[in-house]
């Protein structure tokens, strides 16, 4: 009987020991993989901006014409058939020259041509009326235009007029330079708005006359409205506002020398192209986290993809 004891328990000591041997390091890798899973639950990834101090701007953008300030309309010295034109649209004409011939013959009376003289020296800006048009001394055959001091007229709707005042600076953008943009200055604003389109008329002035600008040409107008001078700025995306409290995150070194993120309220002021105005709370140099922070609380050990930006 006793025997039969020994061999049972030597039997059931076998059994156990293998069932260790073979279970236990699997248990062992488990734990390991579980801690490792925690560990790397610990790290999160974020990317990063850094706070900068600059100019924010405020802008409107427009359509607007170019225009000459010296035009002058032609107009013959006398009545009779326009029977000679001997320029074109964006001929240049110097002063005194003949554009045009008039045949002020009567019935029964013959007469000579009467030349029809250019006021002024420029560009005809406005396509001359055709041969064989009978015209009078208040006809204006064509318009001639000069390219100095050229300026753009721009329209800006009633719900934009608030900010509009004489020195506000902007760029502009012709169609037939892409890439290229022009500075100019809002040299007079229009102290009425018109009723039926509800706009009022600016005018602005280039800053420096380009040859390759024409009068008549179509202009893309960015219109600096109001600037912020030298202030903190984060990408917009960076702040999280709840119950009228905005915070960033911020990335500060741990304890070993891992970054790791500062949950610091701070107090805004204005947004403008994906940027808002940092009133305090940050300085410039500091990183902020604008991705990934919706999942931190504060102290959390970051991994910062990419270099900041």
């Amino acid at each position: 009987m006793k025997k039969k004891m020994i061999k049972f328990v030597i039997a059931i000591t076998v059994i156990i020991i293998g069932a260790v041997l073979l279970i236990g390091p699997r248990i062992l890798a488990g734990r390991n993989i579980v801690m490792a899973e925690k560990s790397e639950e610990a790290v999160f990834s974020v990317r990063t901006h850094e706070v900068r101090q600059q100019t924010l701007s405020s802008y409107l953008d427009v359509n607007g014409d170019i225009v000459c300030t010296r035009q002058a309309d032609v107009y013959p010295d006398a009545n009779g058939i326009l029977v000679s034109v001997q320029v074109s649209l964006g001929s240049y004409v110097s002063r005194g020259q003949v554009i045009a011939e008039v045949d002020p013959s009567l019935p029964g009376l013959e007469y000579l041509n009467s030349p029809v003289n250019a006021p002024i020296s420029g560009i005809i800006s406005r396509t001359p009326i055709s041969t064989g048009t009978t015209v009078r001394t208040n006809t204006s055959i064509t318009t001639i235009s000069t390219n100095e001091n050229l300026e753009i007229n721009v329209n800006i709707p009633e719900r934009e007029i608030a900010g509009l005042a004489v020195g506000l600076t902007a760029e502009v953008i012709l169609q037939a330079y892409p890439g290229e943009s022009f500075l100019a200055t809002v040299n007079r604003v229009s102290p009425i708005v018109d009723s039926v389109s509800r706009t009022k008329l600016i005018n602005l002035r280039f800053n420096e006359q380009d040859r390759r600008i024409s009068a008549g040409m179509f202009a893309r107008v960015r219109l600096n409205t109001r600037t912020y001078p030298d202030v903190i700025t984060v990408p917009s995306e960076a702040v999280i506002s709840s119950y009228n409290v905005n915070t960033v995150y911020v990335v500060q070194e741990g304890s070993e020398g891992q970054p790791v993120a500062e949950k610091r309220e701070v107090s805004t002021g204005v947004s403008l192209q994906g940027l808002t105005e940092i009133k305090s709370g940050l300085e410039a140099g500091e990183l902020v986290i604008v991705q990934g922070q919706q999942l931190l609380s504060g102290g959390e050990v970051l991994q910062i993809i990419g270099a900041p930006k």
